[in-house]
C-alpha cells in the first residue's frame, strides 16, 4: 500500500521554469520538498495567510471557510493524490459528522483553504520520490516576509497597476517601513509610489 506523507508549507519563492509564476514549496519531516507552480492570485492567497494578513473584504478562499464553519463542515485533510503531465491533483477530504465527501480540487485553491481551516496536507510516497527533490540550498522566502518579497521593485515590472494592487495588501506600518529603506538606497521612483499609496490610505480615513 502507498505510504501517505504529512507534509508542511515551507514558502513560496520565483518560479525558475515558468515566468510570472510562483513556486510553493511544500516538505515532508526530511530532506525532500515538492514545488508546486502556481499563478499570481493562488500565490497572493497563500502568501495572506502565511503572514497573518486580513484583507479589507473576505477573498474567495476566505469566503469558502466561513461558508464550511458555518455548516460546521470539517475540513479533514487535504491528499495530493496524483501527478501527471507535470500537474498534481487533489482532492479535499471534508466530514459533517455524519458523512465523509471528497471533491477534486486544483492543489493551489487546496492548500489556500487548508492553512485558513488548519487542516493537514498529504502526499503519497510514490509522488514524493518521483516528484520530490532534495535541494543543496532553500531559497524560500522566509514565511514572516513572504508577501513584501513577493512584491516587485520599480524596474522589475512595467505593469504601475499590478504594483499598486500588491500595495494594497501591505499594512500601513509596512509600508512606511519599506519607505524609508527605499529613501536611504536613494530609490525616490519607488518611494513616490509608497508615498501616493500612503497618501490614498489617509484620504480613505478622513473620508470614512
Amino acid at each position: 500500500m502507498d505510504e501517505k506523507i504529512r507534509l508542511k508549507v515551507q514558502g513560496l519563492t520565483n518560479s525558475q521554469v515558468k515566468s510570472g509564476a510562483y513556486a510553493l514549496i511544500l516538505s515532508e519531516d526530511g530532506p525532500r520538498q515538492m514545488p508546486v507552480i502556481m499563478g499570481l492570485p493562488e500565490a497572493q492567497s497563500i502568501a495572506l495567510v502565511l503572514e497573518n494578513i486580513r484583507t479589507p473584504r473576505p477573498l474567495t478562499h476566505d469566503l469558502f471557510v466561513r461558508f464550511a464553519k458555518s455548516f460546521k463542515i470539517r475540513l479533514k485533510e487535504v491528499l495530493i493524490c496524483r501527478f501527471e503531465e507535470g500537474i498534481y491533483y487533489s482532492e479535499m477530504v471534508f466530514w459533517d459528522g455524519l458523512h465523509e465527501v471528497r471533491i477534486d480540487s486544483r492543489t493551489s485553491d487546496a492548500v489556500a483553504i487548508a492553512l485558513r481551516m488548519k487542516s493537514e496536507i498529504f502526499t503519497y510516497e510514490s509522488i514524493m520520490q518521483k516528484c520530490g527533490i532534495v535541494p543543496a540550498e532553500s531559497n524560500v522566502a522566509e514565511n514572516e516576509d513572504t508577501l513584501s518579497a513577493m512584491i516587485p521593485n520599480v524596474g522589475e515590472t512595467d505593469d504601475a497597476a499590478k504594483l499598486h494592487e500588491w500595495l494594497r495588501l501591505l499594512q500601513k506600518s509596512e509600508i512606511e517601513e519599506r519607505m524609508g529603506k527605499v529613501i536611504e538606497e536613494e530609490n525616490y521612483e519607488l518611494a513616490g509610489i509608497l508615498r501616493d499609496e500612503l497618501q490614498r490610505r489617509e484620504k480613505e480615513e478622513d473620508d470614512a
